[in-house]
């Protein structure tokens, strides 16, 4: 796993998925205006801890994600 540097999120605007049913389980909250970084983060959770995947990285999940391509469990 490759660490990098802290990346400043404490004024992000985040943003929901319109798919989420509101009350509050089991729902992330992403940042998609930051040049090649999307940061991710449990939406139970503000003050918490994000993930910060590369902005290549994240699309083709949500593309995976979206066009049912992934593995099953």
């Amino acid at each position: 796993m490759k660490r990098s540097n802290r990346v400043e999120l404490s004024t992000a605007t985040w943003r929901k998925s319109t798919y989420s049913n509101g009350d509050g389980a089991d729902c992330i909250e992403v940042m998609d205006d930051l040049p090649g970084i999307v940061p991710v983060r449990d939406s139970k959770d503000p003050h918490g801890p994000a993930l910060v995947f590369p902005a290549a990285g994240w699309s083709a999940f949500v593309g995976a994600v979206k066009g049912s391509r992934l593995p099953s469990a």
